[in-house]
C-alpha cells in the first residue's frame, strides 16, 4: 500500500536561526542564579539579592523601551555593508485604503522600491492593497497581526501567536512570507528574539523616524528624516495613523516626496530590506532587475 504523501513544509516561516542570548541577557540569568543562591546561603542577604534581581530587570526594561537598541538581540539600524551606497524606506501601520495607493504612485515615479511594515489585520481588510504593494516590487513585512499598545508586555506563547497570525495573513495577501518583523512602537521584551529566531524573522527598527503620525508639518518630518543622510540608512515613515496637515493632506505624502527628491539627489537608491538582505531570489524577478537597474528619472 502506497504510503500518503506529506504535506509540504510550512512556508509560514523562514529558515529558523540559533538564538544566542546577549550579555546582557546571559548576565541576567546568571545574576538570578546566583541571588537565589545568595539568599538560600546567606538569608540575611536577601535584601542585596533582590535588589540585584530588581536592577537587572530595570536593565532589560530599558533596553526594551529603547527600539534602536541591540541589547536584546540583533536589530537592523542600518542597513548591512554589502547593501553598499543605498538607503531603505520603511513605511509602517498600513495599508491604508486612502494613503497607501498615493505613496505607491510617489514610489513609482522616482523609481524607488519601500519596505512596508504591515499590520495583519489591515492586510485582511484591504487584501488588493498588499497585492499592489507586492507586484510593484516592494516588500511586504511583519507589523504584527493586531499592533496591540501591550504588545511588548506579553509573553513567549502570545507573541508567538500574534507573529503566526500575522504571517499568515501577509502570506496569503502577498504572496511571500515575511523576512522583517518590527514591534510595534518598538518595543519589546527579552521573549521576542527567540520567537523570531524560532521564525526565522529578523528584526528591524530605523536609523531615523520622523514623527509623521504626529506632527502635522511635512516639512519638518523631512528635516527629521534627512539630518545627516548617508549611505546604508533606514528610514521610517507611516501610511497608516498618518497626521494631517490644516488642508487634511496626509504628511507623509509631501515629507516622502522631500526624501525620494533628496535621496534621487544624493544618488543614493532606495532598496527593500529584503535585497539588502540577499535575498533577491525571493522576490519577484522584475522587482530584482528594478533594484539593480533603476534610473532615477525623475518627472517634473
Amino acid at each position: 500500500m502506497n504510503a500518503t504523501p506529506r504535506p509540504p513544509a510550512s512556508p509560514l516561516a523562514g529558515a529558523p536561526r540559533p538564538w544566542r542570548p546577549t550579555p546582557v541577557v546571559a548576565g541576567t540569568v546568571a545574576l538570578h542564579a546566583a541571588a537565589a543562591g545568595l539568599a538560600v546561603a546567606q538569608p540575611s542577604a536577601w535584601p542585596y539579592a533582590a535588589g540585584a534581581v530588581v536592577a537587572s530587570h530595570a536593565v532589560l526594561t530599558a533596553a526594551g523601551l529603547w527600539p534602536r537598541s541591540s541589547l536584546l538581540g540583533p536589530n537592523w539600524t542600518h542597513l548591512p555593508a554589502q547593501a553598499g551606497a543605498r538607503i531603505a524606506i520603511t513605511i509602517d501601520d498600513g495599508p491604508d485604503p486612502e494613503v497607501t495607493p498615493r505613496v505607491l504612485d510617489l514610489l513609482d515615479r522616482y523609481a524607488a522600491q519601500a519596505t512596508f511594515f504591515c499590520i495583519g489585520e489591515m492586510a485582511r481588510r484591504h487584501p488588493r492593497i498588499v497585492e499592489a504593494i507586492a507586484a510593484r516590487g516592494h516588500a511586504v513585512e511583519n507589523h504584527s497581526q493586531h499592533h496591540r499598545h501591550y504588545f511588548s508586555l506579553q509573553g513567549p506563547r502570545a507573541l508567538r501567536r500574534e507573529i503566526e497570525a500575522a504571517q499568515r495573513t501577509l502570506l496569503d495577501a502577498s504572496g511571500a512570507a515575511p523576512l522583517f518583523f518590527r514591534a510595534p512602537a518598538g518595543l519589546r521584551n527579552p521573549f521576542l528574539e527567540p520567537v523570531l529566531c524560532s521564525l526565522g524573522l529578523r528584526l528591524a527598527s530605523w536609523t531615523r523616524r520622523g514623527f509623521d503620525t504626529r506632527t502635522a508639518d511635512a516639512a519638518l518630518v523631512a528635516k527629521r528624516l534627512l539630518r545627516g543622510l548617508a549611505a546604508r540608512d533606514i528610514l521610517l515613515l507611516h501610511d497608516g495613523h498618518a497626521a494631517r496637515d490644516e488642508r487634511g493632506h496626509p504628511v507623509v505624502i509631501d515629507a516622502l516626496e522631500r526624501v525620494l527628491r533628496a535621496a534621487h539627489d544624493a544618488a543614493l537608491p532606495c532598496v527593500t530590506l529584503r535585497a539588502a538582505l540577499g535575498s533577491a531570489d525571493t522576490l519577484p524577478l522584475a522587482a530584482a532587475t528594478r533594484a539593480e537597474s533603476a534610473s532615477f528619472e525623475v518627472n517634473e
